[in-house]
C-alpha cells in the first residue's frame, strides 16, 4: 500500500472528498492540519510552491488539488 499523506483545512470542501475516497477504497493516510500545522504549512509550500489544499502526496508523487482520476491511479484503484 503506498504512503498517502494530505495536506487540509478544516474548511476545504475537496479536502472532505479526497477523504472519503481514502475511506472508501480502505487506503490509509495521514492527514496534516495546514491551518493548525506551521510545520506541516510550510513543508507543503517547500514540497509544492502551492498555499491551497488539497495537497496529497502518494509516496513521492504530489498531487495538487482533488485530482480523483490521477489519485486513482496512483492508488491502483479500478471502479
Amino acid at each position: 500500500m503506498p504512503k498517502v499523506i494530505i495536506y487540509t483545512t478544516p474548511t476545504c470542501v475537496y479536502c472532505k472528498l479526497a477523504k472519503e475516497m481514502f475511506t472508501a477504497h480502505n487506503v490509509l493516510f495521514e492527514e496534516k492540519d495546514v491551518a493548525r500545522d506551521a510545520a506541516a504549512r510550510e513543508d507543503m509550500i517547500r514540497k509544492t510552491g502551492q498555499m491551497g489544499v488539497p495537497i496529497i502526496e502518494v509516496d513521492n508523487e504530489i498531487v495538487i488539488g482533488f485530482d480523483k482520476e490521477r489519485l486513482m491511479e496512483l492508488l491502483g484503484i479500478k471502479e
